[in-house]
């Protein structure tokens, strides 16, 4: 929820980090919610660009680090995505990238808004291992995306995984189906910024009240995990399997309690704990079971427990 700044693409160019994320599109719904982008002085940026830098040569360096990289991410006009597959996804299913449901470029879906099979041309930028864009592909629709319980959109493509190994040597990144576990350790891999962020999945809120929006068992970082504007959609990685369990979108900024850009967490009494500077995730294990033949979206299928329309 965070603004894109033209002067801080400038910065980026002047601080040499090479290409600088894609211009926002006319409207962007991550503008003002979450770990989108988000005005910002012109120094903060540049410092960001440096940090983010001399990061990624730690990632490249730690052999801890080192099968995690950002091979399948992908950068959208205001937030990051992945290239994802399911466990019983095929070569020849068209591809789907998954990023926030606050990310679509049709604004953010209201509580309790569900959209399904809406006719899209956004493109995103496919990132390598070393965090170069190598293509530009192209949706053919939104599939699936929500702010209701979870904060996820799935973007149907015009081209296949095969498709995209043959032509450019990537894979797709594996959604796990399994419930993630606490004390695990995770890489969020930012396409927007090429940055990566490691640390532990802390543990799960039972509710993240934001705004409007409530999140259900929201995976929470440790404190390593400083995510910031222009994260949201990012992959959030198991380092022992490298499987997708969950994706990035929003953190407490100020302090402040349950207010947009400061989600609160809720226990099962209703007790509510505000957790500054700390940054969320949310679970991607049950989105597996609502895909089937050919990567189609199928609400009611077994298992599937996505919010319907």
């Amino acid at each position: 929820m965070r603004k894109p700044l033209g002067a801080a693409l400038l910065a980026l160019a002047i601080a040499g980090a090479g290409a600088a994320p894609a211009a926002a599109a006319p409207v962007d719904s991550a503008d003002s919610f979450g770990k989108g982008v988000k005005a910002a002085s012109v120094t903060s940026v540049a410092n960001d660009t440096l940090a983010a830098t001399a990061e990624t040569l730690g990632q490249v360096l730690s052999p801890k680090a080192k099968a995690v990289n950002f091979a399948g991410t992908v950068a959208l006009s205001n937030c990051s995505g992945s290239v994802v597959r399911f466990p019983a996804s095929e070569d020849n299913d068209p591809a789907l990238v998954m990023s926030n449901g606050h990310c679509l470029e049709t604004g953010m879906p209201g509580p309790g808004e569900v959209v399904v099979d809406r006719a899209s041309s956004r493109t995103f930028g496919l990132l390598n291992a070393n965090g170069s864009r190598v293509a530009t592909l192209r949706a053919s629709k939104i599939a699936y995306g929500t702010m209701t319980d979870t904060d996820v959109s799935i973007y149907q493509l015009t081209t296949t995984y095969g498709q995209i190994k043959s032509s450019y040597g990537i894979n797709a990144l594996t959604v796990a189906d399994t419930h993630p576990t606490a004390g695990t350790a995770i890489t969020v891999a930012s396409g927007y910024w090429k940055r990566l962020y490691s640390c532990n999945i802390d543990g799960f809120a039972y509710r993240l009240k934001e705004g409007d929006w409530t999140f259900k068992d929201s995976v929470r970082y440790t404190s390593a995990c400083n995510t910031i504007g222009g994260t949201s959609g990012s992959p959030v990685i198991d380092q022992a399997t490298n499987k997708v369990v969950a994706v990035n979108n929003t953190g407490n900024e100020d302090g402040q309690r349950c207010t947009v850009n400061n989600p609160c967490e809720v226990d099962e009494s209703g007790n509510v704990t505000v957790r500054q500077g700390i940054n969320y995730a949310q679970q991607t294990y049950q989105i597996p079971a609502c895909f089937g033949v050919d990567n189609k979206l199928d609400l009611s299928a077994s298992g599937c427990v996505l919010p319907k329309p």
